[in-house]
């Protein structure tokens, strides 16, 4: 019976990787739709929500079922749980992608990211989504290092946060409210799905040690 009840827990990760490769295309998605003006695209990265959201609804409903029939203790209780809020993690960083298409398709046919700002927002992006890559490989090998190495590399997403709020607020930005309003908005989105990421990977080291990592500290 234990073997059978570690063998789920063992599919709810697998579960769980599956939906960080869905969100790491969405982020994907978004961000060619964002950059190239595709209305097409980021439709698609909006309607394609949904198929996240039901992945979430199936891992929490098989999690459920493991915490209500085998009545987990101690680490086996800890894993469960902790997997309930990683996949509401995932959900979010998936909502957060629909945000940046939703952004693209509002600007069609032009594109929301002015091209004095593009390389930071494109830098943004790039972190965000190696970061959920990185992340759906921790949760498939519970790997503790990497999730750890994660929570350290998220300073490059702070820095180019600030540089981009540098930008807007230079005298030399002529692209108006609008526009300002947009990347702010942008770079607000690709930091959030950078920290859940990092929260995710956090709770991999928690599963696998019992004990929360410490986070950095910022200069």
């Amino acid at each position: 019976m234990r073997e059978l009840f570690h063998d789920e827990l063992d599919s709810v990760f697998v579960d769980l990787a599956a939906i960080c490769s869905q969100v790491e295309a969405a982020v994907a998605g978004a961000t060619e739709a964002l950059l190239s003006g595709d209305a097409e695209l980021a439709e698609r990265v909006i309607s394609g929500d949904a198929a996240i959201d039901q992945a979430r609804e199936d891992v929490e409903e098989k999690a459920f079922s493991l915490l209500s029939l085998q009545a987990p203790v101690a680490g086996d209780l800890r894993v469960v749980v902790a997997a309930l809020r990683m996949v509401t993690e995932l959900e979010r960083m998936g909502d957060l992608s629909v945000h940046v298409a939703k952004i693209a398709r509002l600007r069609v046919p032009n594109i929301a990211v002015p091209e004095e700002i593009r390389p930071t927002l494109s830098r943004m992006a790039a972190v965000a989504e190696d970061m959920v890559g990185r992340v759906k490989a921790i949760i498939a090998d519970r790997d503790v290092s990497a999730a750890i190495e994660l929570g350290r590399d998220d300073e490059e997403m702070d820095q180019l946060r600030r540089r981009s709020f540098a930008e807007l607020l230079s005298d030399d930005w002529t692209q108006g409210v609008e526009a300002a309003v947009d990347v702010a908005l942008l770079g607000r989105y690709y930091e959030r799905i950078a920290d859940h990421a990092v929260s995710v990977a956090h709770r991999v080291v928690f599963v696998v040690t019992g004990e929360k990592p410490v986070p950095a500290v910022r200069a």
